[in-house]
């Protein structure tokens, strides 16, 4: 069974990134790789990457003719896609602990105290998977 586990940010959660103390953000790149390290070890891991910016993202839509037309993210939009992890499991609670332990990677604590949410998503293999 195929998963991907979503990571999202904030507009701002970019720049507050690399804004982070060294330590915490030194802390959550080495996390980043062990994990992906521990997963690709295990071979449940497929793919991951991390997006850049949602400030360099773009709508786009087929116009007349089928030119492209681009529009920039909406403002109002209060979460994008940071990153994700493509995951290769034989149960989904096995991904459930996967993305739980995703969502302790180090960094400031947020103001809840809570770790980070991670969506999980079963990727379909067939129209029946819907």
């Amino acid at each position: 069974m195929k998963y991907m586990l979503m990571m999202s940010s904030p507009r701002e959660g970019y720049e507050q990134y690399k804004n982070w103390p060294k330590k915490d953000l030194e802390a959550n790149i080495a996390f980043m790789q062990a994990f992906g390290k521990k997963l690709r070890e295990s071979g449940e891991l497929v793919d991951t990457l991390g997006l850049a910016s949602p400030i360099r993202a773009k709508l786009v839509r087929a116009g007349k003719d089928g030119i492209p037309i681009t529009d920039g993210v909406f403002p109002e939009s209060k979460e994008f896609l940071a990153g994700y992890f493509i995951i290769d499991v034989e149960s989904a609670a096995r991904a459930e602990q996967i993305a739980a332990e995703l969502s302790a990677a180090p960094g400031p604590a947020p103001a809840d105290g809570r770790q980070h949410w991670i969506e999980l998503r079963e990727i379909m293999t067939s129209h029946r998977d819907i």
